[in-house]
Formats: structure tokens, sequence, C-alpha cells
């Protein structure tokens, strides 16, 4: 049912006919259909959302995010790079009408589009396509973007067209920020105060509370001294979901890169500077107590932060010297 759904769907939309039913159709049979015929599905709705034009392709996106919901493994590579294209229509769209610009949420109208005529001329339609798609586009994205590793792994970092349209985007912030989760990544980190290393490795941790807070649960007390990670804590920063019972986290300390520089909590661990081949993290006593609340900021990528060395003092006197006190 699903395959088949699909398949009238991109039928319909290549042929001009009415393809939402089709879609709803594949929605309501993905709970229910094999792995196999759900990733068959979601490789087919990927590429047709990428081809097709943005109006019509949006919606191709957002069903492949869904179907990678219900447990597609699906890479969502088309759909990033399509949103690229995407977002340049739109900032073509927004340029022309300037701070006056529509809301997309609100839909297009006629008047909208004799307006944008005006100042676009022939690159009206595909403007003004790109501008009140982009959400969906944006949406499918994070959706993709949280749920493979292997999306994340293959595409760029960065994407200035994406970057600028979040001006206009909101949740191409969390594009941006997906696009720089760091899976597989070895840190090092340096306690100033004992003097006292290791090694972690990361995958999926989507902003540096969520750091910090993983953190403390490998280090503390079995290494460092001080108060335990609550289990819900823990739970709620790798796969688990907070509750309105679940207390606030409480930080343990100042985060800081070799050069003392503050790598702030609301950062992404990808703001911590290479120092030769290595992503350095020292801890320092905080200098005022933070609370944040606990889950994580992207609720369907799942997060580990796993201790994968413990150093001996003597082997880290080089890098003492080395750190610059923390700024004020």
């Amino acid at each position: 049912m699903l395959l088949q759904a699909c398949g009238n769907a991109v039928r319909a939309a290549r042929e001009g006919g009415d393809f939402k039913a089709h879609l709803q159709a594949a929605l309501e049979a993905a709970p229910t259909a094999a792995q196999d015929d759900l990733t068959r599905a979601a490789h087919r709705v990927v590429d047709v959302a990428a081809e097709l034009p943005p109006q019509l392709g949006c919606w191709f996106a957002n069903l492949a995010g869904a179907l990678a919901e219900s447990g597609a493994d699906v890479d969502g590579i088309p759909v990033i790079e399509r949103l690229s294209g995407v977002s340049s229509g739109a900032l073509t769209f927004a340029e022309a009408w300037g701070p006056h610009v529509p809301a997309a949420e609100d839909g297009p109208t006629p008047d909208i589009y004799r307006e944008t005529q005006a100042i676009l001329g022939d690159r009206t339609r595909i403007a003004m396509q790109c501008w009140y798609a982009l959400p969906q586009f944006a949406s499918a994205a994070c959706t993709l973007l949280s749920l493979s590793p292997a999306t994340r792994a293959a595409v760029d970092d960065t994407d200035e067209l994406v970057d600028r349209a979040a001006a206009h985007c909101p949740q191409l912030d969390y594009v941006r920020d997906l696009r720089r989760v760091l899976d597989g990544e070895q840190l090092l980190i340096l306690d100033r105060t004992t003097r006292q290393g290791w090694g972690v490795e990361i995958h999926g941790v989507g902003d540096n509370f969520q750091l910090h807070t993983l953190l403390a649960a490998v280090l503390v007390p079995d290494h460092l001294p001080g108060r335990p990670v609550d289990p819900r804590h823990v739970d709620a920063f790798t796969t688990g979901e907070s509750s309105p019972m679940t207390p606030i986290v409480t930080g343990w300390w100042n985060l800081v890169d070799v050069n003392g520089e503050w790598i702030w909590n609301e950062g992404v661990p990808a703001d911590i500077p290479l120092f030769g081949d290595s992503r350095v993290l020292v801890l320092d006593p905080p200098s005022y107590e933070r609370s944040w609340s606990p889950g994580r900021r992207f609720p369907l990528m799942p997060a580990t932060l796993t201790l994968t060395a413990t150093y001996d003092p003597a082997d880290l006197t080089a890098w003492w010297p080395t750190l610059k006190p923390p700024a004020r």
C-alpha cells in the first residue's frame, strides 16, 4: 500500500493531477509498512522532492521526513541540496519586497503575484514558489539531518545561501547547526584543577548544554568530585524525553578552550576550536551557577558521549603551560 500510494502521488504530481490524496494515503500506510518498503519509498520520494518544481517538491520532502520518522533508512542529501536552490529563489523574492516581505505561512495571493511581477518580471513564478516552499523544505531538512548521521556526514558544514535565508525562515538556524553536528568526534577533556584528562567520543550532540550534561555523567563522581547527574537528565539528553516533573539541570563547570575563551552552553561542540588535530575542552570551576532545562535541542537525534581514554597526569604535564587562563 505504501509503495503504491507513493507511486500514485509521484505520477499525479508529474502529470498535473491531484496528488495530495495519494500523499495522505502514504502517510496513513507508513506506520504499518515493512522496513524495506519504508526505505524504498523514502528513497523514491526524496529524489522526487529534488526534481519537481518547489511548490510540488516541498510536499514530497515532507513525506520523506515522515517516512524517516517511521523508520526508513534514507539519506536526505537530495533534499539538503535542493534546499540551497530554494533558499536562493526565496532570497530573490525577499530582496524584491524589502522589509515588508509577505509572511510565507499566509500563502500567496493574486495581489502578491502582481506586485512581485512588477519587480521581478519573468523570475516571479520561481521566486514565489521558492518563498512559499521554503518552510516545508526547512522542516524536512531538519528531520532528515536529525535522523541520518550519513546525511550529516555527506553535506558541507555551511551553506551561505541557506544561512542568509535564515533571516526569513528561523528553522534554517536549526538546519545550520545540524549540518555542524560532530559524529564520531574525539575530544580531549582537561580538568585544570586536578590536572586530570580524558578522551571522549561524541555522536549526535546538538548543543553544549547537552555536551556539558553528558560529560558530567561520565566524569562525576567516578573521576571528579561533585554532584552526580540525575539519571533522568542523562535519559533526556540521549534517547529519552523529559517530563514537566523533571528538575532543571545545574552546571558543573565553566567550559573554555586552550586560549581561555569561554565555550558557551548556547553554542555547539563544533565551536570548540581545533588545537592541532584535536578539539580540547578545559574544565574550570564555575564562576556563577548556571541552570538549564533538560532535553535535546533536536528531539529526533539520539546522542551518545562515551569515555574512551583516561590519561595519567604524568602524560599531561606538557599541556598545562600551553593553556591560557580563563578569560573574564
